[in-house]
């Protein structure tokens, strides 16, 4: 008699999973909630997988063998609490999926940087030649790409809600990026249950696995103290440093290469597309990954120069008669506005804004005393940001229209300044999501270029 697998959600994560399961002789069921996006349900018809939308019918989801739980439902729903009564296994999709694998598993998780680590992880492999596939919290889910092909290689970004109900599941190298305040809702508002919720991802790892972690990181430094970490190797990438005038990536001064050879084949940063430190740090974490899995230096390099990251990340939208405009819109909390501020010796006009998250901004003063020149709040309500900045540069202004907000910059701009969309908040106050907020601010600088030209020959400086 076949297991029975219930799926509970019917996202990307959900029905790839569903997918998998039927494919490794599952009976399954998939039930949502809420209503399924059409060209998921079209996939579970074309695929003949029974499904429910819109409710949870306990009757068929309490006869599980096993429950494979969307990462979105949190702990606390109705149905998972009557699952844990009945004793019913309940796993994450990625959980799900690592049993059905050959292949080596390369898992990214943080709190800021994973998806920019994941894509360059993954560039770095592809470039060279090797067999992988990126998935996990970014693009298609771990157990789709599994269902498709059993690759060589699986580089995984990886949420805390995907490591929460994990039981085997076992990365050959782990990176934990960094950890800061986040999803703290899910956690109790406690940041070391948070903690605690990113450490499982080393939990199952074993002789012969890699974990690479920052050892700048305080909240890392003080639960890696923790935990027993002698049955697999680690690797630590810390603080990028100057050589010569010129911020280098740290990975290159590892231990796995002979000292010398690897001054003679730096890289040097300005040659790279990713800016900012925490981005050399981004770096680092998947060159030493890259290495792991055995790939030159001269082969790392040549994969570094030709990487583009996802957009929306200190993305270059133009140079304007001199004025840079950059879209950092992923950047919806505090540290990845500092981050973003960090990463340029230009005068800054800075657009900041948008639905706060209870944002502490006293973190980011001293870099907005020192490199802004000027504020402009694109968000409903300002009250905040204008307390913490309104006296803190030549000028603070509001506007709830992007165009406005663009065109303003340029105004206020001079030659060599950097217009900086990094908002530091969530977008759902004007947007339907980072991604919106950040193709409106790019295609408001396109749409007006020709204006803004008109500008310089009317005499702009």
């Amino acid at each position: 008699m076949k297991e029975k697998v219930i799926i509970l959600g019917a996202g990307e994560s959900g029905v790839g999973a569903a997918i998998l399961a039927l494919k490794k002789g599952y009976e399954v069921f998939v039930s949502d909630g809420g209503k399924i996006a059409s060209k998921f349900q079209q996939e579970l018809v074309d695929n003949k997988i029974k499904f429910e939308e819109g409710k949870h019918s306990e009757e068929i989801i309490l006869s599980a063998d096993e429950v494979i739980k969307s990462p979105g439902i949190p702990e606390k729903a109705e149905i998972i609490q009557k699952l844990r009564k009945k004793g019913i296994k309940i796993s994450s999709e990625i959980d799900f999926a690592s049993r059905f694998t050959k292949g080596k598993v390369i898992a990214i998780t943080g709190t800021n940087g994973k998806t920019t680590t994941t894509l360059l992880t993954y560039h770095l492999l592809k470039n060279a030649g090797l067999d992988v596939a990126i998935g996990g919290n970014i693009g298609e889910s771990f157990a789709r790409k599994l269902a498709e092909k059993d690759y060589d290689y699986f580089v995984l970004e990886i949420s805390s809600f995907q490591l929460d109900d994990i039981h085997g599941f076992r990365p050959n190298i782990a990176m934990l990026l960094n950890i800061t305040p986040d999803h703290l809702d899910r956690y109790e508002d406690k940041i070391e249950n948070y903690a605690a919720a990113k450490f499982r991802i080393i939990e199952n790892m074993a002789e012969g696995d890699t974990f690479i972690y920052n050892a700048d990181d305080e909240n890392i430094a003080r639960e890696i103290n923790r935990r027993d970490t002698g049955s697999f190797w680690t690797e630590t990438f810390s603080g990028a440093f100057l050589v010569n005038g010129e911020l280098n990536i740290p990975a290159f001064f590892s231990p796995l290469f002979d000292e010398p050879e690897a001054r003679e084949k730096q890289v040097i940063y300005r040659e790279l597309p990713l800016k900012g430190k925490h981005n050399a740090l981004n770096m680092s974490a998947a060159i030493i990954a890259a290495m792991r899995v055995g790939l030159e230096q001269d082969k790392i390099k040549e994969g570094l120069k030709t990487f583009k990251n996802a957009p929306h990340r200190l993305e270059e939208v133009a140079v304007i008669n001199n004025v840079i405009f950059i879209n950092d819109s992923k950047a919806t909390n505090v540290d990845s506005t500092i981050y973003a501020l960090d990463a340029y010796e230009n005068p800054i006009i800075w657009i900041v804004g948008g639905t706060d998250k209870g944002n502490d901004y006293g973190p980011i003063k001293e870099l907005v005393e020192q490199k802004v020149k000027g504020i402009i709040c694109l968000g409903v309500d300002n009250e905040k940001l204008n307390r913490e900045f309104g006296e803190t540069t030549s000028f603070f202004y509001e506007t709830q229209d992007v165009n406005d907000a663009v065109m303003k910059a340029y105004h206020f701009a001079e030659k060599g300044d950097l217009v900086l969309l990094s908002p530091a908040c969530a977008s759902f106050d004007l947007f339907k999501n980072y991604e919106d907020r950040g193709n409106q601010f790019k295609e408001a600088v396109r749409k007006n270029i020709s204006g803004l030209r008109m500008n310089v020959a009317f005499g702009k400086s």
